[in-house]
């Protein structure tokens, strides 16, 4: 039997142990970075960042934020990855709500919708996603141009151009700080309010209230509180246009991760012991009291974790828009490199975001995950 003095032992030595291998991955990895500088100077190539304060001398199809060909690099990669958070933070919650509907069709009785659900899995779970974004893409820049665009309620217009649609009187960056003000007073409201209910009337109210005074207090003066597309020429002028890089990226996106959504919800309700519907049926609730009180609060304990991956999959899969020139972070990179010459500087940048996102999105799930875990099965 160890002793107290072996034990302390034998930890100091695994301590010892795994000091030791920080310590050699370190050598190698500094290593590695030295000899890379070395090689680089040899060849005439400098490295370091200070190419991030010039120019790019170039532009690019889509921003959130007012950009110029004069911009330096650090804005350009700056505005690059806010494309990227958010096309894939709207994908995100778009393919998740398209997702719970496909699954939820897929456990239906209804053999009808069983069958609808499963030929949109199928079809659009094994079309490769690169393949799906370039087809949607080509199949929007095939429309008739801003002078026969389609129109919805002469609101709503589509044209080879993009999408033009109504907006608040305010500059993106505002709009997109206030969708970023409404996810955190969701989560605000998620993690204070004493029911799920409450939560959604705080959430909604307050989501309202922040809109309306932005609009109020923000707008400029002299013009209406919504900006309406309107065609002037050979163009619209007003609204809010969606480009046809964007659109493709996000419905492209949306479709193929719905897919994957859709299975694991279905694989969630199918672990729910059919006794809780029949109860909830001889109780005498409804087809959707029965899936809202009974069915779904017990299937996300084991949703969340697949879910969570589906999540960052979807973020990760946002790289593809480079295929059609849609200018996220990766997008941006590629055109950097090009331009500058600084490959791995550049390259060691996209990662790091990434693994940022990524990382921060894992520790969201696993909060969400903790939170829906039953009491004393937590880890």
């Amino acid at each position: 039997m160890l002793g107290w003095r072996d034990f302390h032992r034998m930890k100091a030595r695994e301590i010892a142990v795994q000091i030791g291998l920080v310590l050699l991955v370190l050598v190698i990895v500094i290593g590695s970075v030295r000899s890379a500088q070395v090689n680089l100077a040899a060849l005439g190539i400098t490295s370091g960042y200070s190419f991030l304060d010039r120019a790019t001398g170039w532009s690019y199809s889509f921003s959130l934020l007012e950009r110029s060909i004069d911009d330096p690099y650090a804005r350009t990669l700056l505005i690059g990855f806010l494309n990227t958070i958010f096309v894939g933070s709207t994908s995100i919650v778009l393919a998740t709500i398209l997702g719970f509907a496909i699954g939820t069709m897929r456990d239906s009785r209804n053999l009808g919708l069983q069958v609808i659900s499963s030929i949109y899995i199928q079809v659009f779970r094994n079309i490769p996603l690169i393949l799906q974004v370039v087809f949607l893409y080509a199949l929007l820049i095939h429309f008739p141009g801003p002078r026969q665009a389609h129109s919805i309620a002469d609101a709503i217009f589509m044209s080879n151009r993009g999408i033009m649609v109504p907006v608040l009187s305010l500059p993106l960056s505002v709009v997109a700080g206030l969708v970023l003000g409404s996810v955190l007073l969701g989560i605000g409201a998620a993690r204070l309010a004493g029911s799920a209910r409450q939560a959604r009337a705080v959430w909604l109210a307050g989501t309202a209230a922040l809109f309306v005074a932005a609009a109020l207090l923000l707008a400029p003066e002299g013009r209406d509180l919504v900006s309406y597309p309107e065609l002037k020429g050979l163009r619209f002028v007003g609204g809010l246009t969606l480009s046809v890089e964007l659109v493709a990226m996000i419905v492209g996106v949306v479709l193929y991760g719905a897919a994957y959504i859709g299975e694991v919800v279905r694989g969630g309700l199918a672990e729910v012991p059919k006794g809780l519907r029949e109860a909830g049926e001889s109780l005498g609730l409804g087809t959707f009291a029965v899936w809202w009180t009974i069915r779904m609060p017990m299937a996300l304990r084991s949703i969340i974790p697949p879910l969570g991956n589906q999540w960052i999959f979807i973020m990760k899969a946002t790289t593809v828009g480079v295929a059609i020139g849609f200018s996220d972070l990766f997008y941006i990179v590629s055109t950097s490199i090009t331009q500058s010459g600084q490959t791995l500087e550049l390259i060691a940048i996209l990662m790091g975001a990434f693994l940022l996102v990524n990382f921060a999105l894992a520790q969201a799930v696993n909060w969400l995950n903790a939170r829906l875990a039953l009491k004393g099965y937590g880890a």
